[in-house]
């Protein structure tokens, strides 16, 4: 099988254009740093020709862990016969800090006999603009071909794929014939020469830049002063959690009332019974309970999204940088941080694009304290359950939308005071500058954005579904017998949980919290479908109650609500994030020590919650 590589420096669209020539659909943003691994798919319209998207990196002299894993990656697949060519993708809008690259990537791909195809991205913005870049005069001076291109909207990419059906060769002419002596070099001689290569080509050839830098150093005047950056994040941040609930409360209540209508509905088909129990328990009050809650993973998906697309969160960065290094880490922390908040998993990954070891170490110890979407639905069912759904200032913010802020805040700021803790106490390392690319605003790409909300709430569905059917099947079985649901205390799974409740009543917390807990640890969100299944045996009713009002019902002290959020904010790192953060970490003894420092603070966390509530209550 033959196979092109696509190569290019970071915020270039080389993702975007990988989407677009394999039609699948890797994530994408507009900052550095968001393709941690390797992506292959099949090329649109050559069913025999691989596609293989490598992460972006400014030099093929790494200093960051994901520009490491680009370039050994990218030389040893250099040598192999099946490789037909290399892709290079520049940004026709920053084309001299793309050139340095792509100068690089033409020296060593003629070095092994490679033919280089050059794609100048980003073509839309300049037609938008009415600039012109010379594309004929930079594929003679480069001695490869060139194409202008825009993977956003798909102009110029069926001349891509039609060049790449085509036979390739190396070309011997062009730039690296006139000056080979100093491009051939190593070292800083032939850095030096690549850099004034790059501005001579670029000044000559590329688009004016000043005419884009016009608008972005308005809107970074504002984004990046130190008076509205900081309100402006801040303003952002809470938009963010409050849309949370706001624009997902009327898909949250469809979906409670189809689980609820289609229990109704299916329940009375059945013959009295093991199968009704089940249908009614395990499925519409265990499965259901988790189902509820997708929406709210579309939503922050999206607006994730919206900050990513538009070039904010590189600023972000750039804003969170100086508080940041206060407690050990850097400004690029912050994009694996807020990954953090959608899955710890990706978050990890993304971690590779912090140059200094021991940030990137603190890093690691911050990511699980992040409020990942699994503990979403933990989050947002103990809200319902005590905070009313009122409003404030005419309708613009929910009590429900600013708690969720609130226990955002109390997660990101615990992973900040334990790793500001250990960067006090721990040796000291190696520092490396902080140093962040800021990307052109642009606006955001609705539909790709959109369609990737979609996808990952399909793949947070499968993905936790399958676990949570299963801790659901097997909570029934233990929770129904061997008295088919009359006593749930008496059952095979109150004894078990009987064992645990010592652990938990310090809290003011029962066995079926325990077990609900115990079960998160294979997936965060399992709690809710575990304490569903609970909740559906003991209520031993057809008619399927929503979640909330089962909880309620069994009144739940505040106190205990508070120690449940605190305890989840602090602690359960997923059994998948632990396994990755070993793997990325490179030490298992890291992961482990992790997940138990966690639970014990976590356990004294909401004890002392506990305790203060009931002093004040």
């Amino acid at each position: 099988m033959a196979s092109v590589l696509l190569v290019g420096t970071p915020n270039s669209g080389k993702t975007a254009l990988f989407n677009r020539l394999t039609g699948l659909n890797h994530r994408v943003a507009n900052y550095p740093g968001i393709t941690v691994d390797l992506s292959v798919g099949k090329l649109a319209g050559l069913p025999d020709c691989d596609l293989v998207d490598f992460p972006g990196t400014y030099s093929l002299r790494p200093i960051s862990e994901e520009e490491r894993v680009a370039v050994s990656h990218f030389e040893a697949s250099l040598g192999k016969e099946d490789v037909r060519r290399v892709l290079c993708v520049i940004d026709a809008t920053r084309l001299e800090k793309s050139l340095f690259f792509c100068l690089q990537v033409i020296r060593a791909c003629q070095q092994v006999g490679r033919a280089v195809t050059v794609v100048a991205n980003m073509g839309d913005i300049l037609k938008r603009h009415r600039l012109k870049l010379d594309a004929a005069g930079l594929s003679a001076e480069l001695g490869v071909p060139v194409f202008i291109a825009s993977a956003r909207t798909g102009d110029g990419l069926q001349a891509v794929v039609d060049h790449l059906s085509e036979s390739s060769s190396p070309s011997e002419s062009g730039l690296f014939a006139q000056e080979g002596d100093v491009l051939a070099s190593d070292g800083g001689a032939a850095d030096s020469a690549f850099y004034e290569a790059a501005h001579r080509l670029a000044e000559q050839y590329g688009a004016p830049s000043d005419v884009l830098l016009r608008s972005q150093s308005r809107l970074d005047r504002f984004f990046l002063g130190s008076l509205t950056g900081g309100l402006a994040f801040s303003l952002v941040m809470l938009v963010l959690f409050q849309s949370i609930f706001t624009w997902s409360a009327p898909a949250m209540d469809a979906v409670e009332s189809a689980v609820i209508g289609l229990g109704a509905w299916i329940l009375p088909f059945l013959p009295d019974g093991v199968l009704r129990d089940f249908a009614a328990d395990a499925l519409f009050s265990g499965v259901g309970a988790f189902l509820v809650f997708v929406p709210q993973i579309f939503v922050l998906t999206f607006v994730i999204g919206l900050l990513e697309d538009s070039g904010y969160l590189a600023r972000a960065a750039v804003i969170c940088h100086k508080p940041l290094r206060f407690f050990g880490l850097s400004g690029k922390s912050f994009i694996p941080m807020l990954s953090g908040v959608a899955c710890a998993i990706p978050a990890i990954y993304a971690a590779r694009s912090i140059e200094s070891p021991r940030a990137r170490f603190l890093t690691y110890l911050a990511i699980p304290l992040m409020p990942c979407s699994a503990r979403l639905p933990v989050y947002t069912l103990l809200i319902a359950i005590f905070i009313p759904r009122e409003t404030i200032l005419g309708g613009l913010l929910g009590w429900q939308g600013v708690t969720l802020f609130a226990i955002y805040v109390f997660g990101m700021l615990a992973g900040l005071v334990l790793a500001g803790l250990v960067n006090r106490f721990a040796p000291a390392g190696d520092q490396v500058p902080f140093m962040m690319e800021l990307p052109a605003y642009r606006l955001p790409a609705l539909i790709p954005i959109a369609r990737k909300s979609v996808q990952r709430a399909k793949h947070f569905v499968t993905k936790a579904g399958v676990v949570i059917l299963s801790v659901t099947i097997v909570i029934w079985i233990l929770g129904y017998f061997p008295n088919q649901g009359a006593d749930l205390g008496t059952s095979w799974l109150g004894v078990m949980g009987q064992w645990i409740e010592p652990v938990f009543q310090p809290l003011g917390l029962d066995w079926r919290y325990g077990v609900a807990i115990v079960s998160a640890f294979l997936a965060r969100e399992v709690f809710v479908g575990t304490l569903g299944t609970i909740m559906g045996i003991e209520g031993a009713e057809d008619n399927i109650l929503p979640l909330v009002e089962q909880v309620q019902a069994s009144a739940l002290p505040l106190g205990s609500g508070l120690a449940l959020l605190v305890f989840f904010a602090i602690a359960l790192q997923c059994v998948s994030t632990v396994a990755i953060l070993a793997k990325e970490a490179q030490s298992w003894r890291l992961a482990l020590r992790m997940v138990a420092a966690y639970l014990l603070i976590a356990w004294t966390a909401a004890w002392l919650t506990f305790q203060l509530t009931g002093l004040f209550s």
